[in-house]
């Protein structure tokens, strides 16, 4: 096989290699997400039963703290005391309940990236397309406008990939106002 007839077959099995592997990474990358979204979803659901639960209980104790309070059995420094842990308890639930709808924040986050695979393996589509246009016997000068055309034609694609995921997710804590999205 001469020169020119091993570079357009390398260059064709180089592009294939990289749509091929590309692609199948990218695929488990998706699927791990896929069910990382499942879960988080399943744990982010009992969760937030269980803090409902758990500020139903707690209001069900303070109800009977009240009937004690209230029939004198209880020292005026033990219900400031309560009166105290009463709010501490109302202040961390608020913050766990706060903490639980960042789920919709991360799915998003998750959705994105997700797109952002799909596309990516859309341009590495377009690689074993093109390649496979490459001819075995071609002219070297013959190979180097096909990888111009398919170096545009990625560039094009990328493009338009930022501009579909152009908006930014810049939330970095969970504090309850910190979010700034798209």
């Amino acid at each position: 096989m001469s020169k020119k007839k091993m570079l357009g077959s390398q260059v064709k099995q180089l592009l294939a290699g990289v749509s091929d592997h590309g692609n199948e990474h990218l695929i488990e990358l998706e699927t791990d997400l896929v069910q990382t979204t499942i879960l988080l979803a399943e744990a982010i659901e009992k969760l937030g039963a269980s803090f409902l639960a758990l500020h139903t209980a707690v209001s069900s104790q303070q109800d009977e703290i009240n009937v004690l309070i209230s029939s004198g059995g209880a020292s005026d420094q033990s219900i400031d005391r309560l009166k105290i842990i009463q709010s501490e308890i109302a202040s961390h639930i608020n913050a766990a309940v706060t903490s639980l709808q960042f789920q919709d924040l991360t799915s998003q986050l998750i959705s994105r990236t997700l797109q952002r695979s799909v596309g990516l393996r859309e341009v590495l589509s377009s690689l074993g397309v093109v390649g496979d246009g490459i001819p075995h016997d071609g002219d070297v000068d013959e190979i180097a406008v096909l990888l111009k055309n398919m170096s545009v034609t990625l560039e094009s694609q990328s493009v338009e990939l930022k501009s579909i995921l152009r908006k930014a997710v810049s939330q970095k804590h969970l504090d309850s106002g910190d979010i700034e999205l798209f």
